[in-house]
C-alpha cells in the first residue's frame, strides 16, 4: 500500500458493527466488564480508548513501526519518551532544537538527574566526541527548527547500534509522508501532531511510534501511568487530517520551493535556510533520505527592525506561533518559538534577531509571493 492510500485505508477504518466509514468518537471514560477483573479489550480510557487506538494504529502504519501512541501534546509525547531513561543517563541532542524541547530539557528534566549534551547532529564527529559511558540515547530533530539543518538518520542509527544506544527522531517538519526514520534505523519517532498531521490549526496533540514490542510495552506503561493521553475528539480530528496529509504536503512542498527561490533572489534577504535549495549544506542528504523538502523556510532580513516591518505588512501570512497548517504562518523565532533559549545561545546557533520563519500553506502561490514582495519592499 502506497503512502496516500495508507493515509485513507491504513490502521483501523470505519466501524464493523454499523458500517460507518468513519471511526466513531467513543466519548467514554469506562467500560462494562462481563466479570470482575476481565474486560473485552477496554477497561478505562486512560489505558485505552477505541478512537485513540484507531489513530495509534494508523500512525504506526504510516511510520512503518511496531506500535503508535497518542498524547495530549507534542511536548507530552517527548516528555513521556524521556521517561524511558533513569537518573544518571546521558542523552545527546540536536543543538538547533525547538525552543520548547530546549526548555523541557534544561529547566525540567535536569531536575531528574538526566544529563544532556547539545551538538550539531549533522556532524557525526560531534556526536562521537560527545559520547560518554553513561550515554543512552541520541535525540535528533531533522530538519531542525528553525535553521533547517539535516541530520543523516541512517548514519546516526548505525553509530548508535554500535554503541547500543536508542535513536529518537523528531519527524514533525518532514511528516511520515516525506520521511520515515524507522526505515533508516531509528528506534522511536515523535511528532507534534498539532502541526502537519492535524494540519488545520484546530487540535493540539503528540504522537510516538516505536520499532519493537519491548519499547511498545515501556511507552504504554508510561502513557498509562502518567496519563497525558489524547482525548477521543482530538484523536478523531487527527485521523481526519491524516486522510489529506499527502495532498496537503504536495501542495505545500510545491509552494515552498517557489517561495524559497523567490527569497534567494531578493535583495532584502541576506540568507535563506531551506533544504530544497541546492546551496543548502544538507541538500543532497535531504534529497536522499526524504521524498520532499516540506514547507518550512527561514530567512534573515538583517535586523530585528526589518523583521518587524515585514511582519507588519503581510496580509496572507498569519503572525502566529505553530506551523504546518493549511494557512501560511509567519513568526520571528527569537521573539516567539525560541524566546526561551538565552539570547547568547541563540546567536551562537545562528538564530539572529532578523531571522523570520515561515510555514508555507496551500494558498495560491502567486498571492503568497505578491504578499512577500510587498512586505519586503
Amino acid at each position: 500500500m502506497r503512502q496516500k492510500t495508507k493515509m485513507v485505508h491504513g490502521g483501523i477504518t470505519g466501524d464493523e458493527q454499523t458500517g460507518a466509514v468513519s471511526v466513531p468518537i467513543y466519548q467514554v471514560s469506562t467500560y462494562k466488564q462481563p466479570e470482575a477483573g476481565k474486560h473485552t479489550g477496554y477497561e478505562y480510557s486512560r489505558t485505552g480508548n477505541p478512537t485513540r487506538h484507531a489513530l495509534e494504529t494508523v500512525i504506526a502504519d504510516l511510520e512503518n513501526g511496531y506500535a503508535g501512541f497518542a498524547f495530549a501534546s507534542g511536548m507530552a509525547a517527548i516528555t513521556s519518551v524521556m521517561m524511558l531513561f533513569k537518573p544518571g543517563d546521558h542523552i545527546i541532542i540536536t543543538d538547533d532544537v525547538y525552543g520548547g524541547s530546549y526548555r523541557l530539557i534544561t529547566k525540567v528534566l535536569m531536575n531528574f538527574q538526566l544529563s544532556y549534551t547539545f551538538v550539531n547532529t549533522a556532524n557525526l564527529k560531534e556526536i562521537e566526541t560527545a559520547l560518554k559511558p553513561e550515554t543512552k540515547a541520541i535525540f535528533v530533530e531533522t530538519p531542525t527548527n528553525p535553521l533547517l539543518k539535516i541530520t543523516d538518520i541512517q548514519a546516526v542509527s548505525e553509530l548508535a547500534d554500535r554503541q547500543g544506544l536508542t535513536v529518537i527522531v523528531d519527524n514533525t517538519f518532514a511528516t511520515p509522508y516525506f520521511q520515515n526514520p524507522i526505515d533508516l534505523g531509528a528506534d522511536i519517532v515523535v511528532h507534534s501532531a498539532t502541526k502537519y498531521i492535524g494540519g488545520h490549526s484546530d487540535v493540539v496533540a503528540g504522537l510516538v511510534v516505536v520499532n519493537s514490542a519491548e519499547l511498545a510495552d515501556s511507552v504504554h506503561f508510561i502513557q498509562n501511568s502518567v496519563g497525558a493521553v489524547l482525548g477521543p475528539q482530538d484523536a478523531w480530528l487527527l485521523m481526519r487530517g491524516i486522510k489529506t496529509l499527502g495532498l496537503r504536503m504536495e501542495a505545500i512542498d510545491h509552494n515552498a520551493r517557489k517561495i524559497a527561490a523567490f527569497l534567494a533572489e531578493h535583495q532584502s534577504v541576506k540568507q535563506v535556510y531551506y533544504p530544497g535549495d541546492v546551496s543548502h549544506s544538507g541538500y543532497e542528504l535531504a534529497s536522499k533520505q526524504a521524498r520532499g523538502y516540506g514547507g518550512m523556510i527561514s530567512f534573515d532580513v538583517g535586523s530585528e527592525e526589518a523583521a518587524d516591518r515585514v511582519l507588519s505588512q503581510v496580509k496572507y501570512f498569519t503572525l502566529a506561533e505553530s506551523l504546518g497548517a493549511v494557512e501560511s504562518l509567519i513568526s520571528i523565532p527569537a521573539k516567539m518559538t525560541h524566546a526561551s533559549i538565552p539570547r547568547e545561545r541563540r546567536l551562537a546557533l545562528g538564530i539572529v534577531d532578523g531571522l523570520i520563519r515561515i510555514s508555507v500553506g496551500i494558498e495560491d502561490i502567486d498571492d503568497l509571493i505578491e504578499d512577500l514582495t510587498g512586505a519586503l519592499a
